[in-house]
């Protein structure tokens, strides 16, 4: 086997050098455009338990303004990327909900929702507390 000449070793060298930099330089970029895409969670989970507080009011006072105003910011949170997790009757999953309660019916699926979950461009926010089946 020949050994590679001088010249042969530091272009190679310099080739490698240029692809790790080139990866590096993709690699700030996935990371700048990630940081932008989550920036704003803190807030936005802040904000998930006032929408809490208005479904809940709601759901005494069937009140049509208040509706329009739910909906409305439903429609800002949506804009904003956020989504909420539908569990109700699938599996129940630890990543994406916490169980509160066992009770009576199909075994290890979500029966009720108690505190609906929500995800931020499909990353867990808050997850969903739900009471599980335990079987019959």
């Amino acid at each position: 086997m020949k050994k590679p000449s001088p010249t042969q070793t530091l272009e190679n060298q310099l080739k490698r050098t240029l692809a790790d930099y080139q990866n590096l330089q993709k690699r700030v970029v996935a990371d700048q455009q990630d940081f932008v895409k989550f920036a704003n969670a803190v807030l936005l989970t802040k904000l998930l338990p006032v929408l809490d507080d208005l479904e809940k009011t709601q759901e005494h006072l069937k009140n049509a303004g208040l509706q329009l105003t739910i909906d409305k910011f439903k429609s800002v949170l949506q804009a904003e990327g956020i989504s909420e997790i539908k569990l109700l009757n699938t599996v129940f999953d630890p990543k994406t909900a916490e169980c509160v309660e066992l009770i009576p019916g199909k075994k290890d699926y979500i029966i009720e929702i108690v505190q609906t979950g929500y995800a931020l461009q499909g990353r867990v926010l808050r997850p969903a507390r739900v009471k599980v089946g335990k079987g019959v």
